[in-house]
């Protein structure tokens, strides 16, 4: 039985994710965004949607990366029309 890539836990249903030439397995997705997700380089939380990105750093929004210096990012709101 495979453990989990993050907390060992041995499960016999896995998730396995792919990412480039890598296969990672994981108990649940919390433990796949603990290892996986990148980091907000403003305020730390992982970034588990669209997030910014501004060559070489990640940012969970605009606002952020904002406050770190980024200029012309905005948050892209759905749309309820």
């Amino acid at each position: 039985m495979t453990a989990c890539n993050l907390c060992g836990n041995q499960y016999d249903k896995l998730i396995e994710i792919k990412m480039g030439e890598h296969t990672y397995h994981f108990d649940c997705f919390e433990c796949a965004i603990h290892k996986l997700a990148p980091s907000c380089n403003h305020c730390g939380c992982k970034i588990i949607g669209h997030g910014v990105e501004a060559d070489p750093y990640y940012y969970c929004c605009a606002h952020c990366a904002r406050q770190a210096g980024i200029s012309g990012t905005k948050d892209r709101a759905p749309s309820l029309y």
